[in-house]
């Protein structure tokens, strides 16, 4: 009975919390490059042409930057490295996702919000104990 009790508890230990960062951050991270930034990355001569063209700065730019953010800080991410940049980064991109596919966050493009709404949740937890920023910034360090 007391393991239900744990169970259902709203308390969660202090090694939860420092782990939950951990797994949003390696998870959608992991997820990410294969998803979107690998194809482009390897693809870029056959599609840059055709990408969707952000505010006029003409699609091979454009698709440098999803490139950027989906590829290259989703690895920053994975290793709690400038941990909240890096989600900026990719927050900007999963919105510009949303918006081409006209805010349709519930038929074939649901992957875009999910990863937006994981990467909100970084941003606002940070990296965590578990990560590159906590062993270059220690917090016990005051000002």
């Amino acid at each position: 009975m007391v393991h239900m009790r744990r169970l259902f508890s709203i308390k969660s230990a202090p090694w939860a919390q420092q782990l939950a960062p951990l797994v949003l951050r390696v998870g959608l991270g992991v997820l990410m490059i294969p998803t979107y930034g690998y194809g482009k990355l390897v693809n870029f001569e056959a599609k840059k042409d055709q990408f969707y063209d952000l505010l006029g700065i003409g699609g091979p730019f454009s698709m440098a930057l999803a490139i950027f953010a989906e590829f290259f800080c989703s690895i920053l991410l994975i290793m709690g490295l400038f941990t909240r940049l890096a989600c900026l980064a990719l927050i900007v991109t999963m919105t510009v996702v949303i918006s081409v596919h006209d805010w349709d966050l519930f038929n074939k493009h649901e992957l875009a919000p999910t990863f937006l709404v994981g990467y909100l949740a970084i941003f606002l937890l940070g990296p965590g104990k578990y990560s590159v920023d906590a062993l270059i910034q220690p917090s016990g360090r005051k000002r």
